[in-house]
């Protein structure tokens, strides 16, 4: 294509602007040549095309006027190849000729925006206080974990032996392992860590006896901190039997199967020897519920206490009801007295008893009241209530026969703290130093027990930091033992006899 069809003007040479326009040929082309014409392509204001067939003419490069007058210096041809380098200029169309191939282009993406990290926009300050936070976070998940796994360790679980007496038992199994129930049985009680100044007192005063074999069960009732020696062995459970009896009877009552009113009459095979006033009685005398359960802890009568199991149904639905409390050690095998110590208990079961008693787990809050208020009307108190001092109370039950001494109860202090102690002793027959023991391990308890000035750590003080407060000796009891003798029974009006052998 030639370029000539422009005019080529001076930079100094001004247009009026009310100049005509004019029609400027934009591009010429080879025609047909079969009909030997040139062909040219005029692009008219519009913007239309129009195809002429015109002999070519030739033009002036300065531009010329519609006469055909000179007005450059230099005329070239139209179809003349264009000297001038001119960008305007559009080349020919020339036509292609071939195989064609189809190219296929992969289609792209648009580009992906880039963000800006959002710890690179936050300040040094931020960084840090955010940096803080995670680790506090992390502390805080760690921390949870480790409580779970501690919660599952149960202290409790873990053996404990006697102290350095040759003659005591180590316990071989833990309750855990020899008790199916024992989630439900420690629903009342929760035991955190063992006392070991207190462990050490009591370790002591067992190793000047080593011709008995204890059971002794100590726990804060507070924090849960215990004392565990040979706790969970079975011993024979004489008129301890009854704290469990006295349990069942009342949870009978909450449920309306038996009423406080209620007449019990007394047959002549239900009354034994031993303990008790009732069996001094006509056979067939008429006896009220409660009076029947309350003879049965406050002295110990054996002829109730076989009324109350023939009127809950007999010993197997009782047994069958320790199994649902989660007690597998406590069992009735025969009737009272039980001379020969076949009825068993231990010294554990029986805390954690009362101790699901006194959270209302087992029986109705007013019952849990009743039972404490009859417990702590027990007319034998030569035994836990001789270690304690005058403001304590205790609410408990004793047994005794000739191969074992017992007792365990609730011990409130004038402060309000309440613990729980159960202690039973296999001895040689009617050994008394099987008494001075329990009234030495319940003297030791109550002094650490009653401790205001403690330490951190484990909330207890030293041994040897407290005067008096681990050597078995304190000053409020004047250095001696309380009288270990069975007062005097009454002869017009006997309240308590003797077990007959």
């Amino acid at each position: 294509m030639s370029d000539s069809s422009y005019k080529l003007t001076t930079s100094s040479r001004r247009k009026s602007p009310n100049r005509r326009p004019v029609r400027r040929p934009i591009q010429t082309v080879k025609g047909n040549e079969e009909n030997g014409k040139r062909r040219k392509r005029i692009k008219t204001q519009s913007g239309m095309v129009v195809k002429t067939s015109q002999p070519p003419k030739k033009r002036s490069i300065a531009g010329s006027t519609s006469h055909g007058k000179k007005k450059g210096k230099h005329l070239v041809p139209v179809d003349a190849p264009s000297r001038l380098n001119i960008n305007r200029g559009i080349p020919p169309l020339k036509p292609v000729t071939g195989n064609f191939t189809t190219v296929r282009v992969r289609k792209q993406g648009l580009p992906r925006k880039v963000r800006v990290s959002r710890k690179t926009r936050l300040k040094p300050m931020a960084r840090t206080i955010l940096y803080a936070l995670r680790l506090l976070i992390v502390g805080v998940g760690i921390g949870a974990i480790m409580g779970t796994i501690l919660s599952v360790l149960d202290p409790a679980d873990r053996m404990v032996t006697t102290g350095n007496s040759s003659n005591q038992n180590q316990v071989g199994q833990t309750l855990s392992q020899t008790n199916p129930n024992l989630a439900r049985m420690n629903r009342g009680l929760f035991l955190s860590q063992e006392i070991l100044p207190l462990k050490s007192a009591v370790g002591g005063l067992l190793a000047n006896n080593t011709k008995l074999t204890p059971g002794i069960f100590l726990v804060d009732l507070d924090n849960g901190n215990y004392v565990d020696f040979n706790a969970a062995a079975s011993f024979p459970a004489a008129s301890t039997i009854k704290i469990p009896i006295l349990v069942a009877f009342f949870q009978d009552v909450d449920k309306g199967k038996i009423r406080l009113d209620d007449q019990l009459t007394m047959e002549r095979e239900m009354m034994v020897g031993g303990s008790g006033d009732m069996r001094l009685k006509q056979p067939g005398t008429k006896f009220t519920a409660l009076e029947v359960a309350t003879k049965m802890m406050i002295i110990s009568d054996n002829t109730a206490t076989n009324m109350l199991i023939q009127r809950m149904g007999g010993m197997d639905v009782l047994n069958q009801r320790f199994r649902s409390w989660g007690l597998s050690t406590t069992t009735l095998n025969n009737l009272l007295p039980d001379l020969e110590g076949t009825n068993t208990t231990s010294p554990k079961e029986l805390g954690a008893l009362m101790a699901m008693v006194g959270k209302g787990n087992l029986v109705t809050m007013r019952s849990r009241d009743r039972i404490i208020h009859i417990m702590r009307r027990n007319r034998r108190n030569h035994l836990l209530p001789a270690g304690l001092p005058k403001g304590s109370t205790i609410a408990h039950k004793t047994g005794d026969i000739g191969s074992m001494l017992g007792d365990a109860g609730f011990v409130d202090l004038p402060t309000g703290k309440r613990y729980l102690a159960a202690v039973m002793v296999q001895r040689p027959q009617n050994d008394s130093s099987a008494e001075t023991l329990i009234k030495s391990v319940s003297r030791v308890a109550y002094q650490q027990f009653s401790q205001v000035n403690t330490l951190p750590g484990n909330g207890y003080p030293v041994p040897g930091s407290v005067p008096g407060a681990y050597s078995g000796v304190n000053p409020r009891f004047n250095n001696k033992i309380p009288n270990t003798s069975y007062p005097a029974v009454p002869q017009g009006n006997p309240q308590y006899y003797p077990y007959q052998r």
